[in-house]
């Protein structure tokens, strides 16, 4: 990486923004970590009489959940890749993973239901950002969504505010990121500025503002991968 490269704000909470960052230097970008989200742990419990497998929409509700449950002989059903990774990493052997988004994820679920017996245990935010339960119930699938973690929004810091205009994009992995970047850019219009986000979800938040002038270009990756978001970034 030269002190030229191109600077790219990662916004994703830690540690995930810290393993982008890793990834982007290697790429010869400039990550600039700056997190619009806060994860917090939230208190929880539950009874796994009567689960017959888990299902994980995120990265944190793994890590949320190996943090407080020491079961890992459970079927686990992930959202993508990533979030299969690291139910890997956390001692989970049963993994299959949707590779998409939560409706993915669901008719993954009820391909496999004659896999396991019971409902589907979905460790998720306290604002899930899609609904899993719905169309598992469509399918006959009892879901229990337990809050296992929050997302908290955070301000970005002023030398961060500072640089906007001569940062080469932004990343967004998440619909809420995505949200808290454009009440920013509210105050803090950067039409230069060019969002590449996870998902044609991620980046609704901020088709309206790229349209009026407060942000330049948005675009999403074709499949919720951190390698396709990447692939967006042209120096």
């Amino acid at each position: 990486m030269t002190k030229d490269a191109p600077r790219v704000w990662i916004t994703r909470a830690s540690p995930g923004a810290e393993a982008t960052a890793a990834r982007l230097s290697a790429l010869g970008l400039s990550p600039l970590v700056d997190p619009l989200l806060e994860v917090r742990d939230l208190p929880w419990t539950v009874d796994l009489a009567g689960i017959g497998a888990l299902a994980f929409t995120s990265r944190n509700g793994v890590a949320a959940f190996a943090r407080t449950r020491p079961e890992r002989g459970l079927p686990v059903f992930a959202v993508g890749a990533a979030t299969a990774d690291l139910a890997a990493e956390a001692g989970f052997s049963r993994i299959e993973s949707a590779d998409g988004d939560v409706a993915a994820l669901a008719a993954l679920i009820a391909a496999h239901r004659t896999g396991f017996e019971g409902a589907v245990l979905h460790p998720a935010a306290a604002e899930p950002a899609g609904d899993l339960a719905s169309p598992l119930a469509g399918a006959g699938i009892e879901t229990r969504t337990i809050a296992v973690y929050e997302s908290v929004v955070r301000a970005p810091s002023a030398e961060t505010l500072a640089a906007l205009e001569s940062l080469h994009a932004v990343l967004l992995h998440s619909p809420k990121a995505a949200r808290a970047l454009a009440a920013v850019l509210a105050k803090h219009p950067a039409p230069g500025l060019k969002a590449f986000c996870l998902s044609p979800a991620v980046a609704a938040p901020l088709v309206a503002l790229s349209v009026d002038g407060r942000l330049g270009p948005v675009a999403a990756a074709p499949r919720p991968r951190e390698t396709a978001l990447f692939d967006l970034i042209s120096p």
